[in-house]
């Protein structure tokens, strides 16, 4: 048998159907994202701001960057999730808020009972409390949308305002804070610090990588872009379509709980306006950071830098003396510049 290779004309030939060695390394993968040209812009634009304004790199106000955009960055997490099957959760920030209350009241309605006896568990009893708040948010959401089929924009638009009307209700509009023999511990696990750090963002950095684990290395992270793809096809190939929907919510909403509960011991107190409008600055973020919001793209690298850039800009202003109100101007440019951009980019990569 004779396996002499063929001519050079010929393997000439079949290697002008291949691009293999002809798109440069900026050109591919991470470095193609819009997340890693949102990335490249962050850099510029703190760059400047601490150019523009010394204090801006100060370790006190670096903290509180870092504080407030861990909140958003997480909840961002969560909904990206949603993001990349072709949803949307609307309901976070109320979610954010009622988790919260839920919490803080809990701890009250255990301070000073015979469970007080025993260390922590109250704490974890609130703790709980909160987050299968958020849990039975996240399960209606997803199982009216999953299996009633509703529209995930309606049905997240009037769960927003069911849970919101739900925390002034509980609440009659007054603040609740937490009490009770554990309080420290609670202030110390939500607003402490470790090795320095600010434990929200360790949190957040913790969240992101398990993200990352699950979208891209495990069954239910291929799903859930299966379905952002193309859900009747994934349908076809045997995917749990409902499961998978359902999941989604679920993690968006207990992000938004976790997020609420943190918040509590930033603020000392859940009011019951926490967190109001949070849903447009959370979806900005992840839009920002390269989700695209027909579902099939997205990931946890995008949602943290994209819940960065918007904390350096507020921040940023907030420094110059801006009127707070522009900042609402800047995140609804932001979310249009954005989208902009990955629909430009997408018909350069199509041209």
């Amino acid at each position: 048998m004779n396996h002499a290779l063929p001519p050079a004309s010929s393997r000439d030939d079949v290697s002008g159907f291949s691009n293999v060695g002809r798109v440069r390394w900026w050109q591919r993968g991470f470095f193609a994202s819009q997340t890693a040209y949102v990335a490249i812009a962050l850099v510029i634009i703190m760059i400047v701001m601490s150019v523009l304004s010394p204090a801006f790199l100060s370790p006190g106000n670096l903290a509180n960057v870092a504080k407030n955009f861990s909140f958003v960055g997480i909840v961002t997490l969560g909904v990206t999730l949603v993001i990349v099957t072709g949803g949307i959760d609307l309901s976070v920030g109320s979610t954010m808020a009622l988790s919260a209350i839920i919490c803080a009241m809990t701890m009250q309605a255990v301070a000073g009972t015979s469970l007080d006896s025993i260390p922590v568990l109250g704490m974890l009893i609130s703790l709980g409390a909160g987050l299968a708040t958020a849990l039975a948010v996240g399960l209606v959401n997803g199982l009216l949308i999953a299996r009633a089929g509703l529209s995930p924009f309606v049905t997240t638009l009037g769960m927003l305002s069911i849970v919101r009307g739900l925390a002034y209700a509980v609440t009659e509009g007054r603040g609740q804070a937490p009490t009770g023999p554990d309080v420290d511990l609670f202030y110390g696990i939500t607003d402490g610090n470790l090795a320095g750090f600010p434990v929200a963002i360790i949190y957040l950095l913790v969240l992101a990588v398990l993200v990352g684990l699950v979208l891209h290395h495990t069954a239910f992270g291929r799903h859930v872009f299966a379905l952002g793809g193309n859900e009747k096809a994934a349908a076809l190939t045997g995917i749990a379509v409902e499961r998978v929907k359902i999941a989604v919510y679920i993690l968006s909403a207990l992000s938004a709980g976790f997020a609420g509960i943190l918040m509590v011991g930033w603020l000392g107190s859940a009011p019951a306006n926490l967190a109001t409008g949070y849903e447009l600055t959370i979806i900005a973020a992840a839009v920002i950071g390269g989700a695209n919001l027909t579902g099939g793209v997205g990931g946890p690298a995008g949602a943290v830098i994209g819940a960065l850039l918007i904390e350096v800009i507020r921040n940023g202003l907030v420094l110059a003396g801006i009127n707070a109100y522009w900042q609402i101007v800047l995140v609804g440019v932001i979310i249009i510049v954005a989208v902009l951009v990955d629909r430009l980019r997408t018909l350069r990569l199509t041209l």
